[in-house]
């Protein structure tokens, strides 16, 4: 195993060029084999994982998912906090900021930012409780892709560029978690459910933090600073691909539901006659059974 961590740092450094020595020894970052094999796993339980649960009852997991859900929004709680007041005593430049002009306030944005890389790990549980429950229509695409891919990553952010134009998408991305995690959390109690009327916005959200991201990656493009111009040209491929794939998920959610719900609407109304419509039933009587379903 020592001989295998060895031969592909070798080949990692020889691509990347030399680690930033801040973060050695820092659990999980030194070999890149962990984060390969926790993804790797990962990936088989999602393949393997509905199989499983097949002919079996779901499983609740209620209060489980209270308590997870608490937690990572605890979690991203704190580490926007950090990151905007590690920005603040750092005097950090928002169009670009290079990984040791900061002074301190670098080694903060480090040590946060590692969280930030460990919570990737920690939300594969997301999947899990999908599995689980076996709501296996919410593991799409976007959703393995996403959860897998930002796992790696931040692996290689951490090794090379852990502070510095790095915490812009974090800081931001940790707000929406704010957001969403706080939202799953409350899901999870079903009497509060009617209450719960945010998440289409939640999706915007993260794709406005998408655009803004990109916009403040191409700033530093333009107007360079000593950040490696290499990463922020992954950085914008990268959002390409989750703007592309959140928005597809958006206008399949939420535009084309509306307007089906429209025709559908539309349909109902043109096929009645004098309060009844074509099989016989009255209009009024629809119209309970339809508050009847809702609640």
């Amino acid at each position: 195993m020592e001989g295998l961590n060895k031969a592909m740092n070798n080949y990692i450094d020889d691509l990347l060029g030399p680690r930033d020595p801040r973060v050695k020894g820092w659990l999980f970052l030194d070999n890149y084999i962990p984060t390969f094999v926790f993804t790797v796993l990962y990936l088989l339980i999602v393949w393997l994982g509905p199989k499983y649960m097949k002919n079996k009852q779901p499983v609740a997991c209620r209060g489980i998912l209270v308590v997870y859900n608490t937690a990572l929004t605890l979690l991203s709680l704190y580490m926007f906090y950090e990151l905007v007041t590690g920005v603040w005593e750092g005097g950090y430049n928002v169009i670009c900021q290079d990984t040791h002009s900061g002074g301190d306030a670098d080694m903060k944005i480090t040590r946060v930012l590692w969280w930030y890389y460990f919570s990737k790990l920690i939300e594969f549980m997301d999947t899990f409780f999908f599995i689980l429950r076996k709501n296996n229509h919410q593991i799409t695409i976007l959703h393995v892709y996403h959860h897998a891919s930002m796992l790696n990553i931040w692996w290689f952010v951490m090794n090379w560029v852990p502070c510095g134009h790095s915490y812009f998408g974090a800081t931001l991305n940790s707000f929406i978690h704010v957001l969403m995690y706080s939202y799953y959390g409350l899901s999870a109690v079903p009497a509060l459910r009617p209450y719960l009327w945010w998440k289409k916005y939640i999706t915007q959200c993260q794709l406005t933090q998408f655009v803004l991201t990109m916009t403040q990656t191409s700033c530093a493009m333009w107007w360079p600073c000593k950040f490696p111009m290499g990463w922020l040209y992954f950085q914008n491929c990268y959002m390409i691909t989750l703007i592309i794939l959140f928005a597809n998920f958006y206008i399949q959610t939420y535009m084309k539901k509306t307007s089906s719900k429209r025709k559908e609407y539309q349909n109902g109304s043109t096929s009645s006659v004098n309060g009844y419509t074509k099989n016989g039933s009255s209009l009024d009587n629809n119209v309970k059974q339809r508050k009847q379903r809702r609640d």
